[in-house]
């Protein structure tokens, strides 16, 4: 980057790479910095809303992972928002860390002991411990983690036991949403061992403000105006004076040039996109002129990332125990059994029982009366396509089929979503 100071810098997307790349620069002192974020509103996929009372709703990231070198935890560390202690476990809300008040039922209705539950998901935790500290024995090194964890588990005399199966699925089921995969079977045993995580705890809580707290924290950085919302970049010309030939590039001051929809130009002398990979494998190609490297078009290309979603259930009120901290679904076929997924992989019969890569409906921190479904995948980019009331009849009908209890009509439904993250609310009967 120029050593000038007086350098016009545009910052492509406002999430939180970009906001902070802004503050770095003006706090080095760079007076020319424009943000331009495609959206009606700033921090990417971090997205905290308020739509069933004034406490929080995550629709987007929901806990910073990892400490020891993690730059959002050191500066919420800093500025007082984390949760620690005995407060924190009642934050946590995860899709696949289980504990004693987590209540395990069958599709026909019946709970589960705690101890068979237990004994299969500590098992199932150490078997992809291996995975991910590349400890894998030579034999398992080729499968997919789906296959390879099928086969260290039907070793175990848990195998065999009564429902351990089941367990096992939803075990496969529940680690699909921390890989933001469609199924374990597409997910490669021996690559998990390239994961980093960092040291220290791996689920650290915000506080009563959440991650919106750490985007004011960076939006204070920045001066007034510095951020354009609705500005969605067509166009990103860099390197004009190298590429214009003759008079073309004469009087040219700036070597960049940002046009936006509506044909709005910014020129600069740097630009720095932030934008998703999402967004990249959608516009890389015709995003840059000239074109951006064959090496990075092909890493844009190869690499790949999935999907989760959220789906909150709001309703008058509390119809689960007080001790319950989720209503975990266990299925006699679900859709990790390979049996399933290998019937499921060609056509599209699976769109008839996506609901079934739901694992459960976790309690929600502060909201006594809401419970959060998680779904990820290919069902879950399926169910983006469908009403929000027909979502919301399929959890109800899941809750009220597999517990057994008189479970109420939602009174609100929220489903994150890139297109659709609103709230819709039934009227008052």
């Amino acid at each position: 980057m120029s050593a000038t100071k007086d350098a016009k810098v545009v910052v492509v997307g406002a999430g939180f790479a970009g906001l902070a790349a802004a503050a770095s620069l003006v706090q080095a002192g760079f007076q020319h910095v424009q943000i331009l974020e495609a959206n009606g509103r700033v921090g990417g996929r971090v997205h905290t809303s308020r739509p069933f009372s004034q406490n929080i709703i995550e629709l987007g990231a929901n806990w910073i992972h990892g400490q020891d070198g993690n730059p959002l935890f050191h500066l919420a560390k800093e500025h007082d928002l984390l949760v620690e202690g005995m407060l924190a476990n009642k934050v946590m809300c995860s899709p696949h860390s289980v504990t004693p008040r987590d209540y395990f039922f069958t599709q026909d209705g019946k709970q589960l002991c705690t101890e068979s539950v237990d004994r299969v998901c500590s098992l199932f935790s150490k078997l992809t411990s291996k995975a991910f500290e590349s400890e894998l024995e030579d034999r398992h090194r080729a499968l997919s983690l789906g296959s390879y964890l099928d086969g260290a588990f039907a070793e175990s005399p848990l195998a065999a036991s009564e429902d351990g199966q089941k367990i096992f699925e939803w075990c496969k089921r529940s680690e699909c949403t921390d890989e933001a995969s469609s199924s374990l079977y597409e997910v490669s045993a021996s690559q998990l061992g390239y994961y980093i995580a960092l040291e220290g705890g791996f689920f650290n809580s915000l506080g009563p403000e959440g991650y919106q707290a750490i985007l004011a924290v960076l939006l204070k950085r920045l001066p007034s105006g510095i951020t354009l919302n609705n500005k969605a970049v067509k166009s990103i010309q860099w390197d004009l004076k190298e590429h214009l030939q003759g008079t073309e590039s004469k009087g040219m001051s700036h070597p960049v040039r940002v046009i936006c929809e509506h044909d709005e130009i910014y020129e600069a002398d740097h630009v720095i996109v932030t934008v998703s990979l999402g967004v990249l494998k959608q516009h890389a190609g015709a995003l840059f002129k000239p074109s951006l490297p064959k090496s990075k078009l092909d890493a844009i290309e190869r690499l790949g990332f999935g999907t989760v979603d959220k789906i909150f259930l709001c309703f008058n009120e509390r119809f689960w125990p007080e001790d319950c901290a989720g209503i975990q679904l266990v299925w006699d076929e679900g859709p990790e059994d390979k049996s399933v997924y290998t019937a499921q992989s060609d056509g599209e019969a699976w769109k008839e029982t996506w609901y079934k890569k739901i694992c459960g409906f976790d309690t929600v921190a502060r909201h006594p009366t809401v419970l959060c479904g998680w779904i990820t995948g290919r069902e879950a980019l399926h169910m983006e396509t469908l009403q929000d009331s027909e979502v919301e009849d399929a959890c109800v009908r899941l809750l009220r089929t597999f517990t057994g209890w008189s479970v109420p009509d939602v009174s609100q439904v929220l489903i994150s979503s890139l297109s659709r993250c609103c709230l819709q609310e039934k009227p008052l009967m």
